[in-house]
């Protein structure tokens, strides 16, 4: 996990277009200008309210080498915020008449050994097809650049077992979508980067916006926002191509349909509001889109439309994606009761979701905690030890553990070290704005806390 120390002296902060309106902007400006500073934000945030934007702003650099700004006209690949664009393209199709939503996988790749696998199975993640990353890794040569019918060729040959039987629960798959884009093209008779600029780009004047496999085109795109990764031994920002346990920028980077659109965020609002006002698919394929077609998870009741996660929080129902690929880290949300959109494009691996949260919280009123510089101080054992313990968190739990009189928040087999600033608070040391609060009332009882990109929300410890 990198750890953000000082990149520069003085992070380059260039303005897209900025004003301010109420005390909310004000707040948001104040919350991510202490992202820069403390976490290195680098990237493009906007904020609109009913398809206006009333706030937009860029931090940071295209590229650390040459020390280009970012801009508003930057490109960011969108990783896996491109799944509702590749829904949108069978959604299309669907309307024309070209396909069914009930048509099976075989019927387009009949050398596919996976039966009962429809294209409804597929858009809402249910399908169980195996991972194709995980199944081609080590037997696919990796000097070599997979693409879409590389895929279907190796599934077709190497038969990896299905992982569950269609429509039985949801799993996300990377797969499915890959796939959805080759049904695209053998339906459309077209490339996916011609469909997609014919039939989505230019109706809705995304100028900016494309399908751009960048390592084997061999074209440099002008403003092109190049995605870095922390290099701990460098204690800088790098570019991923380099690094052997990040071989898929190169060998996975002709896959396309599960990630792959390139955009920018005045473009994705183009984009939301084509979404809200029908412009690119009806009302039916829209609602057909946003509704709940799959359970993600029991206890928060959030769903997966087709290509979105949709939900309902304390500021009502929303629709998402949040998407990540080796540099980037991204999200798009809309609140849809107040009709509110929240766009964070990050080039440096920045916590954009995380950061999509708390921008929501400051726009409906909530208290957000302004980041600041964390300085570790020394505490005793019996100290550390009340910070220790299993605790819930809405659906998902947290675990910290003292070993060797440290602290550890545990991600699975994975541990995070924690170091206290006071002897109430903890902080996490892997460059995300996480720490940990407990407070002790007069009886002695503890109540317990985790702060996450200035969010405060209880934890109840069950151990």
């Amino acid at each position: 996990m990198r750890i953000i120390f000082l990149l520069i002296s003085v992070l380059i902060v260039f303005s897209c277009r900025h004003e301010v309106k109420d005390s909310r902007i004000v707040a948001i400006d104040t919350f991510m200008e202490a992202q820069v500073k403390h976490f290195k934000f680098n990237g493009s945030v906007l904020v609109a309210e009913k398809g206006e934007v009333i706030y937009q702003k860029c931090f940071g650099l295209t590229d650390f080498e040459t020390r280009q700004a970012l801009n508003d006209s930057s490109l960011f690949e969108l990783a896996s915020v491109s799944k509702q664009f590749t829904a949108t393209g069978i959604l299309l199709l669907k309307e024309k008449g070209k396909l069914q939503l009930t048509d099976s996988l075989r019927m387009y790749f009949p050398e596919l050994p996976y039966h009962g696998i429809t294209i409804h199975h597929m858009l809402t993640h249910t399908s169980g097809l195996p991972d194709y990353e995980s199944t081609m890794a080590g037997k696919w040569d990796e000097s070599k650049i997979a693409f879409n019918a590389d895929i279907i060729h190796f599934m077709a040959t190497e038969k990896p077992p299905i992982h569950f039987k269609p429509g039985v629960k949801w799993e996300y798959s990377n797969t499915a979508f890959a796939l959805l884009a080759s049904i695209i093209e053998k339906v459309s008779g077209k490339s996916f980067h011609d469909f997609m600029k014919e039939n989505v780009f230019t109706p809705l004047n995304m100028k900016n916006s494309r399908v751009y496999n960048t390592r084997r085109s061999g074209e440099v795109i002008p403003n092109y926002a190049y995605g870095y990764v922390w290099n701990d031994s460098l204690k800088r920002f790098i570019l991923p191509d380099s690094l052997p346990d990040l071989k898929i920028v190169y060998w996975l980077d002709g896959i396309q349909g599960d990630g792959i659109i390139n955009s920018t965020a005045t473009d994705l609002l183009r984009w939301d509001r084509a979404m809200v006002n029908h412009t690119l698919l009806t009302e039916e394929s829209i609602s057909q889109m946003t509704s709940h077609q799959s359970l993600m998870d029991t206890t928060s009741k959030y769903y997966y439309g087709y290509g979105v996660m949709v939900g309902e929080n304390q500021f009502g129902k929303f629709v998402t994606h949040s998407g990540g690929w080796p540099g980037y880290a991204t999200n798009l949300s809309r609140y849809i009761d107040s009709d509110r959109t929240i766009i964070i494009l990050s080039n440096n691996e920045s916590a954009s979701s995380a950061i999509s949260g708390s921008v929501a919280h400051i726009l409906y009123g909530k208290p957000v905690q302004v980041s600041y510089e964390h300085k570790p101080i020394d505490l005793d054992s019996v100290a550390l030890d009340a910070f220790t313990g299993s605790f819930k968190f809405k659906s998902s739990g947290i675990n910290i553990i003292r070993e060797k009189g440290e602290l550890f928040r545990m991600y699975g087999t994975r541990r995070v070290k924690l170091l206290p600033e006071s002897d109430s608070r903890v902080y996490q040391t892997d460059g995300f704005d996480v720490y940990y609060e407990i407070e002790k009332d007069q009886q002695g009882k503890y109540k317990y806390y985790r702060i996450m990109y200035g969010v405060k929300d209880e934890l109840e410890k069950v151990q």
